[in-house]
């Protein structure tokens, strides 16, 4: 079968490789729709694991199932997330599932989401394995894994409706930021961003408010929000940490969500940033099985609008020039590169 094979963003070679062997209780998945994340171009992140076959947001048709799989036969239409929790450990059962040691380290597709077939694990299959909802396509399917994460985020952050958020990046991470917000009741959303491509999108994703990196964002938030700052403030690139800081309210939040540059820290004194503002700041990684099952219901209602993301459907043969465009996005129109293995 055809990989695409990781060496760097600007080295990704089309392969061949053996199709995956499965064994009691995995599946093995012909890959219709697999794409590429903002962290599948963090060469810091990936540098010490190279050469390997990325991809995580996929879904597809089961070929084969093995021995004692009964929820899932050849022929179904599955979405699957690579990571997924051990719900025994303490961090488990203190419903920090994105912690969990067995998701941080001890799970993943064979050989990723970037093939032509994967093989799924057992612990997998049973539980970060998904049928698609009818009427929803492989390509909408996909979609699940990355949303899961954001609305995980969001509910760590502990949106309410009617709160007014602010976020900072409107890549693909910012986008599904703003349909999830909108879809949860939100007040005013908002995006800062200095590409116009992007704040574009986020119009048609619901922001009401769209603000280019050159303007005074605070002003601005102020004027539109009756002269308040943002209940939660969501940061999908680092760059905009310290505006982040600056752009909460009294006793709203900041959600660290996008990973950032190797070695970025947090510039701001202590008691500026917390005495007698009684903001919070928080993180998340990832999503659990139950925030995937959410993702998909949001996706089969239409209430988060992924495909408006979409901007390149590439065939497994062009999918280098996925990995570059997306690593260079302020000088491609691009947000969400899908890769179709089948092609």
């Amino acid at each position: 079968m055809r990989v695409l094979m990781y060496y760097s963003n600007r080295d990704v070679r089309l392969q061949e490789m053996p199709v995956p062997r499965i064994g009691p209780g995995e599946l093995l998945m012909k890959v219709m729709a697999s794409g590429i994340c903002g962290s599948d171009v963090m060469e810091w992140y990936r540098r010490d694991k190279v050469p390997l076959v990325l991809g995580h947001e996929v879904a597809g048709e089961v070929v084969a199932v093995g021995d004692g799989v009964e929820r899932f036969r050849p022929g179904d239409r599955v979405a699957a997330t690579h990571h997924v929790p051990c719900n025994t450990c303490h961090y488990c059962l203190s419903g920090h599932h994105t912690v969990c040691e067995t998701l941080l380290k001890g799970t993943h597709f064979e050989p990723g989401g970037f093939a032509e077939f994967l093989r799924a694990p057992a612990i997998n299959v049973d539980r970060g394995v998904f049928h698609i909802p009818e009427g929803v396509t492989y390509e909408e399917a996909s979609f699940m894994e990355p949303l899961a994460c954001v609305l995980r985020g969001q509910k760590n952050a502990r949106l309410r409706p009617g709160q007014a958020v602010l976020v900072l990046g409107s890549g693909i991470s910012g986008l599904l930021h703003v349909g999830v917000a909108r879809a949860l009741g939100a007040g005013l959303v908002a995006v800062a961003d200095s590409i116009p491509f992007r704040l574009n999108k986020a119009r048609e994703m619901g922001a009401d408010l769209v603000l280019h990196r050159d303007e005074d964002i605070l002003k601005r938030l102020r004027q539109a929000n009756g002269g308040r700052l943002a209940d939660l403030v969501i940061i999908c690139f680092d760059g905009f940490i310290p505006l982040a800081l600056q752009a909460v309210e009294k006793g709203g939040t900041v959600l660290f969500f996008a990973g950032a540059a190797e070695g970025a820290t947090i510039p701001s004194p202590i008691n500026d940033l917390f005495w007698r503002t009684e903001i919070t700041l928080t993180s998340t990684y990832a999503g659990a099985p139950a925030d995937c099952t959410t993702a998909l219901k949001l996706i089969r209602e239409k209430a988060v609008p992924v495909l408006k993301t979409v901007t390149h459907r590439l065939p497994m043969a062009d999918g280098p020039q996925g990995f570059l465009i997306v690593s260079t996005p302020t000088q491609h129109d691009c947000i969400k590169v899908i890769v179709e293995p089948q092609m």
